[in-house]
């Protein structure tokens, strides 16, 4: 199984200079190489690396692994590209979407993630500094830090390449990390079914709650503070605002670990395998009030179900993904379907068998039902490949 972690450095102004100056040259020699790519039509890396690699190499001061990363960068995003547009992802062609992603070359910003091997990033685990190349020449003993739990995989299974990316003036190296799965448990004693919301971050078919009342207090402060800097317009305020979101980030991160922690555990404890609801689509699906919206779109609910994801294959827990149709709407007792079963937002009564529980609690024991149901028919979880932990 491939996680992504992120670490942070601790640079001193000098090494963020360098810094600097490295991401900088590697997106535009990125740049110029995108240009040839896009006037010759040629987007094969080995055929770049014929046109271009001499050229961004010298002008740019590039090691030679730095110029071929810049290169295969280049090369994946227009692959990238080629399939968004296979896919319709960019409209149709004759489209503005289209004609603007087709009409001119890709562009890298100049703080865009630049890609390290371990011939330009060696890592010293035990002192928890790594020795990394620039244009300005390889900084060594460069300390970084991170959660204790992370640098500890990190220590035990990191694998090739690593991203310095540079994110709200703090300078980070996200590298992945294959980390073996335990055996998947063979016959899950049922299956504890989560429903994810607002009122409750998530709510599991075995009774537990994870309240986001005190959680949604506190971000609608946040929020309420962030406009409010965001209207004044200094450069004070725009810092003081980027430091805000930031914590806010921070807070809903640690959050999300904790919670997907305390359900694996519990599925591990029990021998029951987890479901979770298809989260595409969830924001536009769902119908709710402006204040509510809002919640919805800040809240990282995927970053919930990928923690959960990744937590239950490390302990061989199921898990399978069940159609989030109707689940609060049917009952869990006589699975009858009305849209009329929810009176409010907390309460769930069946109009056929007059079944009444928390509306939350309710859509947890459906999604459990189709989640063993799922298990029973062999059908396929679609559980994401890579996972990041920061």
């Amino acid at each position: 199984m491939k996680i992504v972690v992120r670490v942070k450095l601790l640079p001193t102004p000098e090494q963020a200079s360098a810094l600097h100056a490295t991401l900088h040259a590697c997106n535009a020699a990125a740049n110029e190489v995108s240009a040839v790519a896009f006037t010759t039509g040629t987007t094969n890396n080995r055929e770049l690396r014929t046109l271009t690699y001499t050229g961004i190499k010298q002008t740019w001061r590039l090691g030679a692994q730095a110029a071929q990363h810049c290169i295969k960068k280049t090369s994946d995003a227009y692959t990238a590209l080629k399939g968004n547009l296979k896919a319709g992802n960019l409209g149709r062609p004759g489209s503005r979407r289209h004609h603007q992603a087709t009409s001119e070359p890709i562009t890298f910003r100049a703080d865009a993630a630049q890609p390290y091997d371990d011939r330009m990033l060696s890592w010293q685990t035990p002192q928890r500094t790594v020795s990394i190349w620039t244009v300005t020449g390889r900084i060594k003993r460069l300390p970084y830090t991170g959660q204790d739990d992370q640098l500890r995989l990190l220590a035990q299974y990191r694998q090739g390449e690593s991203d310095l990316t540079h994110h709200n003036g703090s300078w980070y190296l996200l590298a992945t990390l294959d980390i073996p799965e335990a055996p998947e448990n063979p016959a899950p004693n049922g299956f504890i079914g989560v429903d994810l919301g607002i009122a409750n971050i998530a709510t599991t078919s075995t009774g537990n709650r994870h309240s986001g009342r005190r959680l949604n207090r506190t971000r609608e402060n946040d929020r309420t503070l962030r406009s409010r800097l965001q209207k004044k317009g200094t450069r004070s305020a725009k810092r003081r605002a980027k430091r805000h979101a930031g914590k806010e980030a921070r807070r809903t991160r640690d959050i999300n670990h904790k919670i997907s922690k305390h359900i694996v555990a519990e599925a591990q404890r029990t021998g029951r395998g987890i479901a979770l609801e298809n989260l595409g689509g969830i924001r536009e699906r769902a119908r709710l009030k402006k204040p509510q919206r809002v919640t919805i779109n800040s809240w990282a609910f995927g970053q919930l179900a990928a923690f959960i994801t990744y937590k239950a294959r490390r302990a061989g827990v199921p898990l399978v993904h069940v159609s989030p149709a109707y689940t609060s709407q049917e009952c869990s007792r006589c699975h009858h379907i009305d849209k009329r079963n929810r009176p409010s937002q907390a309460v769930f009564t069946c109009r056929n068998c007059g079944f009444v529980e928390h509306a939350d609690l309710n859509a947890s024991h459906v999604i459990g039902r189709r989640g063993w149901s799922a298990w029973v028919r062999g059908a396929e979880s679609q559980v994401p490949a890579l996972t990041l932990l920061a």
